[in-house]
């Protein structure tokens, strides 16, 4: 697919990897609908960024833990610009929750944002994207392969989203491919401090931690291979490799 002048949804496009992605797009000429919940300065600060470099992007709030938001906020993304070709799903939370400590609100919490709103952002803009289709990333994370003691709803959320991709390419092919990207050490939580990372590098092959420019290298391939759908691309140095 060719981006230039094409409509994108970007979920979770405040800060983080989410801004990247969103940058990386209006960097290939998308027009980007930037979403964000509780961070509004950075989408509006990615708003900016894009105008400033002569590209076209909107900033749109939904508060994607209600249920009946991701269809409004495709139908708001779509009805700006009258298209929608695009939707990368990244917005996301990562709780630790050892395990004894899990409640049910956890889980929920959890689950509602991590597999339920990109299921059904997708589902809506299934229904958008008409008849010349277009393309879904979802955002999923190493920890759906790996087994992470302190993470397990959080893991199993994600994992669920490899599943999601999976079911959902089959079911919208051949008009919309669905992949997905599991990202590991490319922007550490803020909390986690210099040993932490030191950690990560050395029991990583590549022997480095990744960025968020990684995931968006990733993203722009598969929006533009137009024979892969179905698809996990693991981006993670190399960590779901070791022995």
């Amino acid at each position: 697919m060719e981006l230039r002048d094409r409509v994108a949804l970007v979920t979770g496009a405040g800060h983080r990897v989410g801004r990247a992605i969103a940058l990386g797009l209006a960097g290939q000429g998308a027009r980007v609908a930037v979403h964000y919940n509780e961070t509004a300065d950075g989408a509006e600060s990615v708003v900016a960024t894009i105008r400033a470099q002569g590209g076209d992007a909107f900033a749109v709030a939904a508060d994607l833990s209600d249920a009946t938001a991701a269809a409004r906020l495709v139908d708001v993304a779509a009805d700006h610009w009258g298209a929608l070709d695009v939707v990368v799903n990244s917005a996301g939370v990562m709780r630790k929750t050892p395990m004894g400590t899990v409640t049910a609100a956890d889980w929920d919490a959890i689950f509602a944002i991590n597999l339920r709103a990109p299921f059904f952002v997708a589902q809506a803009a299934a229904t958008r994207m008409g008849t010349r289709g277009g393309a879904i990333v979802n955002i999923a994370d190493l920890a759906a392969l790996e087994t992470w003691p302190a993470y397990v709803p959080h893991g199993i959320s994600k994992a669920g989203v490899i599943q999601m991709t999976r079911a959902l390419a089959h079911a919208l092919a051949p008009q919309i491919r669905v992949n997905a990207i599991a990202p590991g050490a490319v922007l550490l939580p803020a909390a986690w401090d210099e040993a932490a990372a030191a950690h990560l590098i050395v029991t990583t092959p590549l022997r480095r931690l990744g960025t968020p420019d990684d995931v968006v290298g990733a993203v722009l391939y598969l929006l533009q291979a137009d024979y892969v759908t179905g698809e996990t691309i693991v981006v993670d140095g190399g960590r779901h490799v070791r022995v």
